[in-house]
Order: structure tokens, then C-alpha cells, then sequence
């Protein structure tokens, strides 16, 4: 059995990323701090404690492990944030990655699965965004995954490390057998956050910018499923075992909704209304974000399967009421 390197696999996506990596036959092996993830979500393979920018301990866990592969998702990730905090975002995630990736390049670790992002996009309302568009991005938080990405390249010139790239839209949703979900504190992410207000555990959402170049003012973004995320990833890291050039490929379904829109479907979903008031704009935040592309439908063969909105918030709903995680 093939062994996988997961960082972040304690984190939202990357415990989903592990359930996947099992079900598809491999091993994952969770490599995470606790500062954003959760030991009870390892619950597909070993646990291994420890942070990015520890080489000596990261060396240990490759030698330890072995794996044949990184899925790399351990990051901060917050746009607000890393607009506050520069320097933090810089020092975790880029020097962080550059350990890492140094690391396996040691281990003689061959392949590499990187979760980057749509926000290296930045602001390019009316473009149509595919892999070859401009990064240009507006926040910290983006433009620390784009430097990842280009320590990717060098290091595949250098030293021949393949990878895959993911530049994702707005992840949303659980596993739908409630294993593992979507549980940060503190939560940021529309869907959640709309829930907790929803259920009483916040006074309520408030809307970030109402005055946006949108049909009803508010944000739009592109939302994919969880699970059909982490499928993608499990199909990258068979394209690298098969040989082929690393590549870069967004992850999402071609389609936007906006603030109001996700509202109006939670209301649906859950048959109650969504309290909430209008507040000023999140300095960092785009006006639109939707995927442009179809290289993953037509070279990864990957179809989104529960990327609906109302299957996303439903979900995503079951486990906002029956999983949480403990420190």
C-alpha cells in the first residue's frame, strides 16, 4: 500500500482528503500542528504531530514514512487576516512550503499535490479565469500561494519534483456520512457561519458589502463540494504515477452564486430564516470569482458529483447539527 504524506490532514479538507486517499487504497499519514486543525478528524491513518517549519522533525516523519507522495494543504488561510498580518502568512505558508518541499526533495520523494488557489486570481471581473489567466493577486493570503507555486516550478527544473497544481473556488460541505466536516474556530467560511446564525449560536451574518457590480450588490463566488474536491486531488496524484507533465488545473463548477443566492437556498434547506445585517466591504475581498475552465473535466476525467448548492448546504447542515470537534 502506497503511503501519502497529508499536511493539514487534521483540517477541514485535508481529513476529507485522507477518507478519500483510503477508500482509493492508499495510506495517509497526517502530518499537522493543531493551531487550525483537529486530532479527532485523523481518523483514516496515523497521526503525526509537528510543524512546517520544523525541517529536522519533517525529516524524521519522511524517513519514518516513506511516502511516494505530498498532498500538501496545510496553510492559513484567511484573506482578512493575511491583510492584517502579512508577515505571518509569508512565514507559514511560504517558508513553511519551501521546508517542506526541500524535505521531500531530501526523502526522495517524487510527486507533489498542491492546494493553491482561485485568489491568485485576484480582482479580473468579466474575465473569463482558466489556468493560463494573469495571477494577479490583492491579498497576502493569495499571493503566498503563488509563490508556492513558483518554488514548485523551480524545483521541478532543479531537481525534477513533479506536481500538481489545484487552484480552487469556494470549498463547501461535508462528508456525507458525517465522519468529518467543516469545524473552525474561529469560523470565517459564508456557508458555516450562515448555519451558526441560522441555529442561534451567532446573533447573525452579516453581509460584507451590499454596493459590489453585481445583480443584488453582494459577492459572487463559485462553490464546489468537499468530496468532489478531494476527488480531484486522488486524480492528480494518479496523474503523476502515470507519468505525465505536472500541471495546474481550477477546481471548480463554472458557476456563481452570490451572497444573497447562498441565503435564499439555506433558507430552502433548512426551512428557517437567516438573520443577519449589512456591513462595509472586507478590505481584500473580489467582487466575482467563477471558474472558466474544463481542463479537469477533460484531462483528469473529473466530474463534480454533489457540487449543487443545495446538496453543498444540506451537507454541510447535517453536520453543523451532529459533528463537532473538542480540544
Amino acid at each position: 500500500m502506497k503511503t501519502v504524506l497529508v499536511t493539514g490532514g487534521a483540517g477541514y479538507i485535508g481529513s476529507h482528503a485522507c477518507k478519500a486517499l483510503k477508500a482509493a487504497g492508499y495510506h495517509p499519514v497526517t502530518f499537522d500542528n493543531l493551531v487550525t486543525g483537529w486530532q479527532q478528524a485523523v481518523k483514516f491513518g496515523p497521526f503525526e504531530q509537528g510543524d512546517l517549519l520544523d525541517r529536522a522533525r519533517l525529516d524524521a516523519v519522511f524517513a519514518a514514512h516513506q511516502p511516494v507522495a505530498v498532498m500538501h494543504f496545510a496553510a492559513l488561510s484567511q484573506v482578512g487576516e493575511s491583510m492584517q498580518d502579512p508577515g505571518r502568512y509569508w512565514r507559514n505558508n511560504v517558508t513553511g512550503s519551501l521546508t517542506l518541499i526541500e524535505a521531500a526533495v531530501a526523502a526522495g520523494c517524487p510527486h507533489f499535490v498542491f492546494s493553491s488557489t482561485c485568489a491568485t486570481y485576484g480582482e479580473q471581473d468579466n474575465v473569463v479565469l482558466d489556468e493560463e489567466s494573469a495571477q494577479l493577486p490583492i491579498n497576502a493570503y493569495g499571493a503566498s500561494k503563488r509563490a508556492i507555486e513558483e518554488i514548485l516550478r523551480d524545483f521541478e527544473a532543479a531537481f525534477g519534483l513533479r506536481h500538481v497544481i489545484f487552484r480552487y473556488f469556494n470549498v463547501a460541505g461535508a462528508d456525507p456520512q458525517g465522519e468529518v466536516g467543516e469545524f473552525h474556530r474561529p469560523e470565517t467560511h459564508l456557508i458555516p457561519v450562515l448555519l451558526d446564525a441560522i441555529d442561534g449560536k451567532r446573533d447573525g451574518l452579516t453581509i460584507h458589502g451590499t454596493d459590489y457590480e453585481t445583480p443584488d450588490g453582494t459577492c459572487i463566488r463559485d462553490y464546489v463540494h468537499v468530496c468532489d474536491l478531494v476527488d480531484a486531488h486522488v486524480l492528480g496524484l494518479k496523474w503523476l504515477e502515470e507519468g505525465k507533465a505536472s500541471r495546474v488545473f481550477n477546481l471548480g463548477t463554472g458557476q456563481g452564486f452570490s451572497v444573497r443566492e447562498v441565503m435564499d437556498h439555506s433558507r430552502t434547506v433548512t426551512n428557517r430564516e437567516v438573520p443577519f445585517t449589512e456591513g462595509p466591504r472586507r478590505e481584500g475581498d473580489c467582487t466575482k470569482l467563477v471558474s472558466g475552465s474544463t481542463r479537469a473535466a477533460t484531462e483528469l476525467g473529473w466530474q463534480p458529483h454533489r457540487s449543487t448548492l443545495s446538496d453543498m448546504i444540506a451537507d454541510a447542515w447535517r453536520w453543523h447539527q451532529n459533528g463537532h470537534y473538542d480540544r
